[in-house]
Order: structure tokens, then sequence, then C-alpha cells
């Protein structure tokens, strides 16, 4: 007996020592990291001071880059050798960035909410923790603000992988003279949740978007097949009305049922696995080329035979790969159709100018929406 207990002793000494010395070493590393960081902080800081001795007169400075922060991102994934995934690493990375970036003026972003909905997700992923959100009550209403100069940039959905376009999105495009900066796709998990005061067994409805109770049919069909579903505004609208009901469910993302203090009774309800959503980052500067970029425009063309072929043609001859193209109602007139067409390039390469030209000759009117980093993240 006192054998078993000696060995047990050694070998508990022996752990300790080996975890006592790992975390000697997690210490030190953490010490050098912190001092990185602040070195990096302090270097963004003299970036800042150099824009504002070389600007001419009142022009604004311009602190975010989004060329140069997709740059670095990509570059932080290409070199990343693990454990640690190019993902997450690009995560922390982008969290470093927004924190420096702050220390020069931190960016304001307004979003279409309320908070905890997927498009505040999408904000924070962008932009990081540090950048001041702004939650508005619709997509109208983040243009407006953005268009205002109350906020720096906008953050509005655009399409759904599984749902399809948001064509209130495109329709604001028609109108505005902002940019697109940016892009943003966020993988969309779906979970039930429930208060404290939920009575499991005696759920009688689902709160939740209508997209949202849209991607998870099946899953309800098969374990709420007679339970009431009620659309709202919002998932996080749907969530907060849980928090006061003993027999109501909601289904909305993780961020949600951290704001409202909710439990998740089940992860990943969506019917499909790979649903996603495209966001876009608006504002009023034109983006430089960043190495990978893609170009959205609004193309009105006249209504005459092979329109369409015209419109798609220069594209296929400069070898331009078309990665997404819409309609929408013209409202210059009944039967007129906008295209909306996004591609591969920045607007400043030559194959994208030289493609352009042949469409403008048949175009009655082409818009530039922007050219801006693909999404890295």
């Amino acid at each position: 007996m006192t054998t078993n207990n000696t060995n047990s002793d050694t070998r508990t000494s022996q752990e300790e020592l080996k975890l006592g010395e790992l975390r000697e070493k997690i210490d030190g590393v953490d010490s050098r990291l912190a001092q990185l960081i602040n070195e990096r902080a302090t270097l963004a800081q003299e970036v800042a001071a150099i824009k504002h001795q070389f600007r001419e007169g009142n022009e604004p400075v311009v602190f975010y880059r989004p060329e140069r922060e997709a740059q670095v991102l990509s570059r932080v994934m290409e070199k990343n050798q693990g454990p640690l995934g190019d993902e997450e690493m690009a995560r922390l990375f982008r969290e470093i960035m927004s924190a420096c970036l702050a220390l020069e003026r931190p960016i304001s972003v307004a979003y279409l909410g309320p908070e905890g909905t997927f498009t505040q997700q999408a904000a924070l992923k962008h932009f990081g923790h540090s950048a001041v959100t702004k939650s508005l009550p619709a997509i109208d209403d983040v243009f407006r603000e953005v268009e205002s100069g109350s906020v720096n940039y906008g953050v509005v959905p655009v399409e759904n992988s599984t749902e399809g376009v948001i064509n209130h999105t495109l329709d604001n495009f028609m109108t505005s003279g902002l940019k697109i900066c940016g892009e943003v796709e966020l993988r969309i998990h779906q979970n039930l949740m429930v208060s404290d005061v939920t009575k499991i067994d005696s759920i009688t409805r689902v709160y939740s978007h209508s997209q949202s109770l849209a991607q998870c049919r099946k899953w309800l069909d098969t374990h709420y097949p007679g339970v009431e579903r009620i659309a709202v505004n919002s998932n996080s609208e749907a969530a907060k009305r849980v928090k006061s009901e003993w027999n109501s469910a909601a289904i909305a993302g993780e961020l949600a049922a951290r704001k409202y203090g909710l439990n998740i009774l089940n992860e990943k309800i969506e019917d499909q696995p790979d649903n996603s959503t495209r966001f876009l980052i608006i504002g009023t500067e034109s983006v430089p080329v960043s190495g990978i970029d893609k170009t959205s425009i609004m193309v009105a063309m006249k209504n005459q035979p092979g329109a369409l072929h015209s419109l798609l043609q220069p594209f296929h001859q400069f070898h331009i790969d078309l990665t997404r193209i819409e309609t929408r109602p013209s409202k210059m007139g009944a039967w007129n159709y906008v295209f909306f067409i996004d591609f591969s390039g920045h607007i400043s390469d030559y194959s994208v100018q030289e493609a352009l030209k042949v469409v403008d000759e048949h175009a009655a009117d082409i818009k530039v929406l922007g050219s801006y980093p693909k999404a890295v993240l």
C-alpha cells in the first residue's frame, strides 16, 4: 500500500514539474506576444501621424484601407504553419488590426439590426470588435446613415445561398451614390434556443425571421411537426420574445443567444449544412487594387433584340469570370430591366476597361458600384 502511494506521489510530482516547465514557457511567449502587439500598435500610431502630416488642406484622412487589410490577412493565412487553422489565425490578426486601427480612429459602422442578428455578426467579423457599431431597423436607413457621413461604413445582406438575393439591397444601389468597399461571407448556423423559464416539453410556438424558418423547415417538420411557426422582423426579436415566455422557442444565431441569455437546445438545425449569406460593405471611397478583387456593376440595357447577348459577350471575349448576374425591374419604365453583375477583377484592369467599353456601346447606362477585395474570411 505504501509502495502504491509512493508511485502515485512520484507521478504527480513529475506531472507538476513538466506542467510547470510548460507554463513557464507559455508565460514567456505571452510576454513576447504582448510586447510585439504593442510594438505593432505604436507603428500604427506612426502611420496615423504621417497621414496627418502629408494630407493636403482639409481633405479627410483615410485610416481604414480595405485592400491593405485583405493583403495582410491573406499573407497571414499563406504563412500559417499550424497547429491553428488558417481562418482562426486570420481572425486573431483581424482583432489585432481592429484594435490598432482604433488607436488611429475607431471605425464607425452601421448595420441592419437589431443587435444579435447575423448582420451584426458579419460587421464584427469584418471590422473586429474594436469598431463602433450602430444598429438600424432597415436597409434604407443603413444607406442613408453612410451617405450622410454619420458613420464610415455600412453592412447590408445581399444574398443567401439557399434563399437567394435580397432585392431591397440591390434596389438601393439604383438611387445611391455609395460604393461597395468589401464583402463578408458568413456561414449561417441556425440554433433552437429557449430561456430559463421555458418548459421544454410544452413548447407550442417557435419564433424566427421568415428566412430562418424556411431554412429550417425540414428539421422543424421532423422534430416539432405540430408547433406553430411565427415569423417576426428579425431573429433577435425572436430571441427577445422567448426570454419571457414559458411555452416558446426561437431560431437564431449564437450571438442572439449570448445577448439575451438563452440556452441553445439544438445546434445547427439548418436543412442545408453549407448555408451561407453574403454581406456587402458600403462606403464613400473607391478601393485600390488588392490583388484578388471583385467588381460589381449595374447595367441598364436598351430594349432591343439580342440585348442580353450584347451584355454578356464582351466578358467572354476578354476572359472575365462572371460570378453573379441578377435582374431587377427598372424604375425608368415598364418592361425595362437593370442587370446587376459581379465579376472577378478590378475596374483598373485593362481587360475590364476594354470589356466595359464594348458593353457601353449597347447599354443605356453603366454604373460601377465598386471594386473591392474578395472575402478573405
